[in-house]
């Protein structure tokens, strides 16, 4: 879909038309409106459906006429019926007079601006426009880490009450995902963050200092989501652990139930064996006592409950 905005006086309004100081964005365009906007603004195909591709990673590109800036944001996903979280490109590219944003979905990161829930955002001030939206992406990453750390604490307290090993299964395999949502995050962030840091070294980008000052705190607020992504992971590894630990000690003790259980029921087996077998009734014990029967059967019970008395003196029970 291609839709053009502008602001004038922090108020934005979409347009029918291209003008100077406005912003296309592209959200999930077609191939038509990728050749239109391409030819328009005499960008590379290439370069504007670049932001399309998954496997496309972050960079600063100077081209001939206009700067290209891939970066990966975070986006909600559904996974395995579950809400999970994703990254995809986002591209940025700067002409002299427009701006274009690219993504092949609409985002959480750009709904806001075109809302006009940010403050003092303006589409003729390019380069505070893409900070914000940097601003605005690593703001979304926080709040999807917090909400993954949320979820391992649900685990976690799952896993410290009584539930069946089937669920424990299904929450082994939550935090795996977690775990890879967050090994994603923290390239995506690490790739970001190298593309931020680039942006003071070209001078061909016009800033002005107000667009350092929030530069810089893009670069603050990227640092410190890479460092909780970085310790939620270490978090979740250990809940994965942990998790696979205790279904392993479940896992033992029903064994172990059993295997008592097992030792219970042959000594019944043994005993109606051997009394099973083809010899002379005279030879056997109790062949000729009267209830014989009786005094078998109440031995073997007698020594299936003192087996299990000493069972479960041992803690096998």
């Amino acid at each position: 879909m291609l839709t053009i905005y502008k602001t004038d006086d922090s108020v934005i309004r979409k347009l029918s038309s291209y003008e100077d100081g406005a912003w296309v964005n592209l959200a999930h365009p077609s191939k038509e409106e990728l050749t239109k906007v391409s030819e328009r603004f005499e960008i590379e195909l290439d370069d504007l459906a670049s932001a399309l591709d998954e496997e496309e990673t972050s960079r600063l590109s100077l081209e001939n006429g206009y700067t290209l800036i891939l970066v990966d944001i975070p986006a909600p996903e559904v996974r395995h019926q579950k809400k999970m979280y994703t990254t995809l490109p986002l591209g940025i590219i700067l002409k002299q007079n427009v701006i274009i944003t690219v993504c092949r979905e609409e985002t959480p990161v750009i709904a806001p601006f075109l809302t006009g829930k940010i403050k003092d955002f303006s589409t003729k001030k390019k380069m505070r426009f893409v900070y914000q939206i940097l601003l605005r992406a690593s703001m979304l990453y926080q709040s999807y880490l917090r909400a993954i750390d949320q979820k391992r604490v649900e685990i976690e307290g799952r896993a410290s009450a009584s539930m069946e090993y089937n669920r424990g299964a299904e929450d082994i395999i939550e935090l795996h995902e977690l775990e890879s949502t967050l090994v994603y995050f923290m390239t995506s962030l690490k790739a970001n963050s190298t593309v931020i840091d680039r942006f003071k070294r070209y001078k061909r980008i016009e800033q002005y200092p107000e667009d350092m000052e929030l530069l810089d705190d893009v670069l603050i607020e990227y640092k410190q989501a890479i460092e909780m992504s970085q310790i939620y992971r270490d978090i979740v590894d250990g809940a994965r652990d942990l998790l696979s630990a205790i279904a392993d000690s479940r896992l033992n003790n029903a064994m172990k139930y059993l295997t008592s259980i097992t030792v219970v029921m042959t000594i019944p087996t043994i005993i109606s064996g051997i009394y099973g077998m083809n010899v002379s009734g005279k030879w056997m014990p109790f062949a000729e006592t009267a209830h014989g029967f009786s005094i078998v059967c109440g031995i073997i019970v007698l020594v299936c409950f003192v087996t299990l008395v000493f069972l479960r003196k041992k803690k096998m029970l």
